[in-house]
């Protein structure tokens, strides 16, 4: 089974519907993940603002924030590897991280 593991920036909520600027590629991303979950990827999500500690154990995201700061975040792994940092993926990305996440080879795009 894949994984995706996302340490997103401080917010209120995963799901980019709160506070006065909505981010329409977090909204669509949050919906990605949803969906990805129903097909049997596990999806691990951290908030720094919520879970630091989680931020502070993992030696790749230590290692991006001392060296990048905050605006590495949100960063973005599939099975371990970084797969996108400091944005999530816009409508144009979408179909190449759903095949990414499920493990469908680039050449087999239909």
């Amino acid at each position: 089974m894949k994984t995706i593991q996302v340490f997103d920036p401080p917010m209120c909520c995963s799901t980019g519907i709160c506070g006065p600027n909505i981010d329409p590629d977090l909204v669509n991303f949050a919906a990605a993940l949803s969906q990805l979950a129903n097909m049997g990827v596990k999806i691990e999500r951290q908030n720094l603002g919520q879970q630091p500690m989680a931020f502070a154990k993992n030696a790749a995201v230590k290692a991006l924030l001392e060296k990048e700061g905050t605006t590495v975040l949100p960063v973005i792994f599939i099975d371990g590897e970084v797969y996108m940092k400091g944005r999530y993926p816009n409508h144009d990305e979408r179909p190449v991280f759903f095949r990414a996440a499920l493990g469908i080879p680039e050449e087999a795009k239909s």
